[in-house]
């Protein structure tokens, strides 16, 4: 295993693999930075060209993508008070509070040491823990494989934020978008009202863009007046590269426990299925202020706080990963896409993958640990400029990401009525956000819904047509009984207590 990981790390050494890295890393960086793109929307996009890539030019590049997006979050959320992205939300309190304070540059590079502190420890953890979960996971029979991915489904719908109600319609809504097509068992139409277009099935691209990009087009365009201006940049004087390196006093007021504890719930709720940056984020920095000498600081500058929601939503990447690898299950939004790519390159996620074809996820490996080591060097290069990312011309850059939207689905199917789909997802999930309805469950219910149905089928005809036979497999009844367990810790109890 050291060999092939070792071999991962020499790939990169390939010069067109090594560009893929830096490109990859570079557009996380810029969706990550500005306000309403994300790396889940980089990595949306770049599905359809995946199409002509090699595997690990692929894989590395999607990682690095991943890396530098959750990142960069925290980049406007800093200097201009807006997160770039849902897990910069909670660096935002104290990283804005201390810009506020003219500590800016410190505040950007504290939280890209925390960054990278963190996306290096997940890499760690991605690394050891692969392969003997890989290898627990082939012991799961069809019944197992049902109530895991029911685990992950209840799990992604539970934590949710808002209403549980609408969580659970946004899944369903989901789940019911995987059954249209033909039935995975029998060769018979469902839900193709005599379309032939339908019969095929709603691919998982169309879907992507349309929850996704096409949104976000939609959400932007239905504000005229703010599309056409750039976003205004916090006034501050012209800072020098050396200015964004912390200095020693200032990472040991922190203390290195704090990274190392923070980047360790970070991959916790990573391997959790649907727990994402930030939740980890946001348990890190409560788990900070808890245990911290000066709790007062938080939310009015802490560069303690900081520090932990930042090294946890990047240490998060590793451990999203791994149910992703070893069971066949996206850990987060971003993880449901690289789900995409995989497949699209014959790669099935599962207990198998890593046993089959480690050399050939290796790659990915070492991307995530090289991105999580420029984290911190980009920061240095580009700090100056992070604070004039936003000045872009929004009406422009939209226009560009539908344009590319567009073309990418069609040329993933050669499908025009894939291209109308994935506008018909995107105004299906515009009217979900405007109503408060999250979008994620509606994704994780069309990637997992397959599994779902087929391991729910496969394990009926197996019993009879008896359900006990969920409760009978020692492994499907522990499973049972964790995903009661989650359902009572992260929602009944909670309403108990308020």
């Amino acid at each position: 295993m050291i060999g092939q990981v070792a071999d991962g790390f020499l790939a990169l050494a390939n010069p067109g693999t090594f560009l893929h890295l830096v490109g990859g890393f570079l557009l996380g960086l810029a969706f990550g930075a500005i306000p309403g793109l994300t790396a889940t929307l980089a990595i949306a996009l770049l599905l359809p060209f995946t199409f002509g890539m090699e595997v690990k030019d692929a894989l590395v590049m999607v990682a690095s993508i991943y890396m530098a997006g959750i990142y960069a979050g925290s980049i406007t959320g800093i200097t201009l008070n807006i997160p770039g992205a849902p897990s910069g939300a909670i660096t935002t309190l104290d990283g804005h509070a201390l810009m506020k304070a003219g500590k800016g540059t410190q505040a950007l590079g504290l939280s890209a040491f925390s960054s990278s502190i963190g996306g290096l420890v997940g890499v760690v953890v991605l690394i050891a823990l692969a392969q003997p979960i890989s290898a627990l996971a082939l012991l799961f029979q069809t019944p197992d494989k049902f109530s895991l991915v029911l685990l992950a489904v209840v799990t992604v719908t539970i934590v949710a934020s808002g209403s549980l109600l609408k969580a659970m319609l946004a899944m369903a809504i989901g789940l019911m978008i995987s059954t249209v097509g033909i039935d995975p068992m029998v060769p018979v139409g469902r839900f193709d009202f005599g379309s032939y277009h339908l019969i095929e099935g709603i691919n998982l691209l169309p879907a992507v863009i349309g929850l996704f990009a096409t949104c976000e087009l939609i959400a932007q365009a239905s504000m005229p007046t703010k599309v056409g201006e750039p976003e205004a940049v916090a006034k501050i004087l012209r800072p020098k590269r050396r200015d964004f390196l912390p200095n020693w006093t200032l990472i040991r007021e922190v203390g290195f426990f704090t990274y190392i504890k923070s980047a360790i719930i970070g991959v916790l709720i990573g391997m959790l299925p649907g727990g994402g940056a930030s939740m980890a984020s946001f348990i890190a920095y409560a788990e900070a202020k808890r245990s911290s000498r000066h709790p007062e600081k938080f939310g009015k500058g802490s560069y303690e706080g900081l520090a932990a929601s930042e090294s946890a939503n990047n240490g998060m990447c590793g451990g999203a990963i791994i149910p992703l690898l070893t069971m066949g299950i996206p850990g987060d939004a971003v993880t449901a896409i690289i789900f995409g790519v995989l497949l699209i390159h014959g790669l099935v996620p599962g207990p198998a993958l890593l046993g089959e074809n480690f050399a050939i996820i290796a790659p990915m490996f070492a991307a995530l640990f090289v991105a999580a080591i420029f984290v911190f060097l980009s920061v240095i290069a580009f700090g100056p400029i992070y604070l004039r990312l936003s000045q872009i011309n929004r009406g422009l850059l939209y226009a560009f990401i539908g344009m590319i939207s567009m073309v990418g689905v069609y040329a993933s199917s050669f499908s025009f009525f894939q291209m109308w789909m994935a506008l018909a997802i995107g105004v299906l999930a515009f009217l979900l956000r405007i109503f408060s309805y999250p979008v994620v469950p509606a994704l994780m219910g069309v990637i997992l819904g397959p599994y779902l149905e087929e391991f729910l089928r496969r394990s009926l005809i197996v019993s009879e047509g008896d359900p006990t036979i969920f409760v009978r497999s020692p492994g499907s009844a522990v499973l049972l009984l964790l995903t009661l367990g989650f359902i009572w810790l992260l929602r009944v109890r909670p309403a108990l207590r308020s």
